[in-house]
């Protein structure tokens, strides 16, 4: 015998395929590796008589396609890609951009609850209209092959809806808040992708697909800008809660308001004025100076009457000493 059999790389590299095979390796369908080839998404397979035969490279091509359509790419923008890749550019500045991009946007890791401990949190009720809303917003996730059993994305969203129902919220209320909620979120999100790529992103993402050194460079700007936008989200709501809370809580407290700090019990209140004095006014100071000077006007009786009352105290208080 003359010397070893073939490595395994080499019986890989020379591996064939006729389609149905290939399909059963990539699971895709025949006709999706079909479409694939007249889009030019495919390398045309060798022709032998009436079969074409396949290789390991439109298996793994197959497979980078699968993976870009999970990540969001479309067909076309695949299609892109690829050229660039069979045209030598490269693709590991841009697989690794859309790495970043679809990786973890949190440090909260998933965890799993089971359907007798979800109904437990919420007070033992079994609802099961309520898992299959929360199973819609993805506040749960199913698991294949287990009914008993969910994958939360989100422990800290799950436990957010635990203790509002606890505190008395239904659950009816939970689900629709959290959908008006997440559409003011996904606006806020549209908006900060819309600064950065103006401002920032850009510039590296002029080329259709990008050269790899920009797309290496723009994933690294994904890494520090990423934080970013959970952090001014999150001091903006904390400082609208404080405003808003405290107006809320004046508010429902009515004349115990002074009680808060920082707030006071004289809230700005409408006053109507004689129509006769509006228009006496309007004649006098002219139509554009009327709120002008209706306000002058009420500065100025406030000082007079804050002079007076102190006036007044002094006064008061010498009558006092005098007498003591």
């Amino acid at each position: 015998m003359s010397g070893a059999g073939p490595s395994a790389a080499t019986k890989r590299s020379a591996a064939e395929y006729r389609i149905e095979d290939l399909a059963h390796a990539s699971g895709a369908t025949v006709r999706t590796i079909r479409a694939y080839q007249d889009r030019g998404l495919l390398p045309t397979p060798e022709r032998r008589g009436r079969a074409n035969v396949y290789r390991d490279t439109h298996l793994a091509r197959l497979r980078q396609i699968a993976d870009l359509l999970d990540r969001g790419y479309t067909l076309a923008s695949i299609k892109e890609l690829l050229e660039a890749w069979d045209a030598g550019r490269g693709l590991g500045g841009v697989l690794g951009l859309v790495a970043e991009v679809h990786g973890p946007w949190t440090d909260e890791q998933a965890d799993r609850i089971t359907r007798d401990e979800l109904y437990a949190k919420f007070g033992g009720a079994q609802d099961d209209q309520a898992v299959a809303e929360a199973v819609e917003l993805g506040v749960l996730e199913r698991i294949p092959g287990r009914d008993d059993e969910f994958l939360v994305p989100s422990p800290q969203e799950l436990s957010v809806a635990v203790e509002l129902h606890a505190a008395g919220v239904p659950l009816i209320a939970i689900s629709g808040h959290l959908r008006e909620l997440r559409g003011h979120v996904e606006h806020i999100a549209t908006r900060f992708l819309e600064f950065t790529t103006e401002h920032v992103f850009a510039r590296y993402l002029g080329h259709r697909p990008p050269t790899d050194a920009d797309a290496a460079e723009a994933a690294s700007l994904v890494r520090r800008l990423r934080p970013l936008a959970q952090q001014t989200v999150d001091a903006e709501l904390a400082r609208a809660m404080r405003t808003f809370a405290t107006r809320h809580l004046q508010h429902h407290l009515g004349a115990d308001a002074s009680l808060i700090p920082g707030s006071s019990t004289s809230q700005p209140r409408s006053v109507p004025l004689p129509p006769e004095t509006m228009r006496a006014v309007q004649r006098l100071v002219g139509p554009q100076n009327v709120a002008a000077f209706v306000a002058a006007s009420a500065e100025r009786e406030v000082a007079a009457r804050t002079l007076d009352a102190l006036a007044a105290s002094r006064n008061e208080s010498r009558r006092i000493d005098q007498n003591g």
